[in-house]
């Protein structure tokens, strides 16, 4: 009976405490303040005014991530990838330095860590994807020393270029997970920047040169992959597909891979170790009734709307949307975002604008080398800016996307003001040959 009693008294309580009122209540509240969280607390901020919009993350700091490929490669300094958090929060917008633990769309309402719950009109889930070091055996341990290291990380990228540097030949060894990831070139980027710089180190002649993927191609898009692809076999960047890693033994130097097509383990010894971890999407969401059934934010991939919940929206990595979880592709998608959001608040009929899946990957393979990606994931269409083939192995695309594009995101994106390059490829489209 005492039994019966205490479990009445514990579910009222959790009853209670779903029904009772928020702590503070807010118009628009932001889930994340990455690019997209940034991008959208910006805009409507400066609409609806003073205490109308929340932004939620506990980061002290905000990084640049895809400069991380170029500190990797000792070609920019980490410090040139981040800011302090609070210089880049709108001065419109409320700023709640906390975590998330919990979102519950039927009480329009989030749960912080520390117990405390905030109430919306709207939410815009912006929280960026999670990172699942614990899913290769003894990367945890491994990561950092000794060789091992991951551009996916703000402590051990910095240990990246230095590894390359010390490494006298060998194996190198790269690997892409069998999972979702941000920045799906990224691994290949890195890969392609040690070679060369084994290159100009002069021990190309004593360095095997590895990419285990886990992908059936060296990258998703084929117009992309066909000239990457012989690239890399060019450069005798040895391209192993379906080899997923899944354990590393640092005390031996050894890294295993499972051969997804038979299931068979193999086991490598490394002298440098770049791992793209396994990523996934962030716990709070995946236990929500935000999420589908792979745990992402579940909205139409048209308009960014909940299919479910019309008041909540999503952008970027954490949610469902077919596309690359890259900051270019959330260019756009806060554009689209945007435009539905206001319409609702201002209640306005209106057709909605649709995200026509615009992505893009700016592929780094050499100090002054790279070939721009621009595409829509749900067509397969190329989506180039530029009146070229960018194809083409360019020297002044590397210095765009390393001198100009971070200026374009900290003052353009991060202020909302930037939702990415349409006009100026419709500009373009008259002096653009057929490719």
């Amino acid at each position: 009976m005492l039994a019966a009693r205490t479990q009445f008294s514990t579910l009222a309580k959790r009853a209670f405490a779903t029904q009772a009122a928020p702590d503070k209540k807010y118009k628009v509240v932001v889930v994340g303040a990455g690019p997209g969280g940034l991008s959208v607390t910006s805009t409507i901020s400066k609409l609806l005014g003073k205490d109308q919009v929340a932004i939620i993350d506990p980061a002290d700091y905000h990084y640049y991530q895809p400069l991380w490929t170029y500190v990797g490669g000792g070609l920019k300094d980490f410090n040139d990838s981040r800011r302090p958090m609070a210089s880049l929060i709108p001065e419109k917008a409320d700023w709640i330095k906390d975590s998330v633990t919990q979102l519950e769309p039927d009480t329009n309402s989030v749960v912080l860590s520390n117990g405390q719950t905030v109430g919306y009109d709207y939410l815009v889930v912006a929280a960026g994807i999670q990172i699942n070091w614990d899913q290769v055996k003894g990367l945890q341990e491994a990561l950092g020393k000794d060789g091992v290291t991951s551009n996916y990380c703000p402590e051990s990228v910095q240990k990246t270029y230095q590894f390359i540097q010390e490494f006298k030949g060998g194996n190198a060894l790269f690997s892409y997970p069998n999972t979702p990831i941000k920045c799906p070139g990224a691994p290949t980027k890195i890969a392609f920047l040690a070679e060369e710089a084994f290159r100009i180190n002069g021990v190309r002649d004593k360095a095997n040169v590895i990419y285990n993927s886990s992908m059936e191609k060296i990258y998703g898009v084929d117009r992309y992959a066909q000239i990457i692809g012989p690239l890399a076999k060019k450069r005798n960047i040895v391209f192993n597909p379906k080899h997923n890693l899944v354990e590393i033994k640092p005390e031996d130097r050894k890294a295993i891979f499972r051969d997804l097509n038979t299931q068979e383990l193999k086991t490598y010894d490394y002298d440098f170790l770049h791992v793209a971890p396994p990523q996934g999407a962030p716990t709070f969401i995946k236990e929500s009734k935000l999420a589908d059934a792979a745990g992402f934010v579940d909205v139409d991939k048209y308009t960014l709307r909940h299919n479910k919940y019309r008041n909540v929206f999503s952008l970027g990595d954490c949610s469902n949307l077919p596309t690359g979880k890259t900051a270019a592709a959330i260019t756009v998608e806060s554009g689209v975002l945007k435009t539905n959001l206001i319409a609702d608040l201002q209640g306005k009929k209106i057709k909605e604008a649709e995200y026509d899946g615009y992505a893009s990957c700016p592929l780094v393979v050499g100090r002054k080398e790279l070939v721009l990606a621009e595409f829509s994931a749900y067509t397969g269409e190329h989506l180039e800016t530029f009146p070229m083939d960018q194809r083409k192995i360019s020297s002044l695309n590397q210095f765009v996307n390393k001198e100009i594009i971070p200026t374009i995101y900290w003052n353009g994106l991060l202020s909302g003001r930037w939702t990415g390059p349409t006009a100026f490829r419709k500009a373009f489209k008259p002096f653009r040959l057929a490719q």
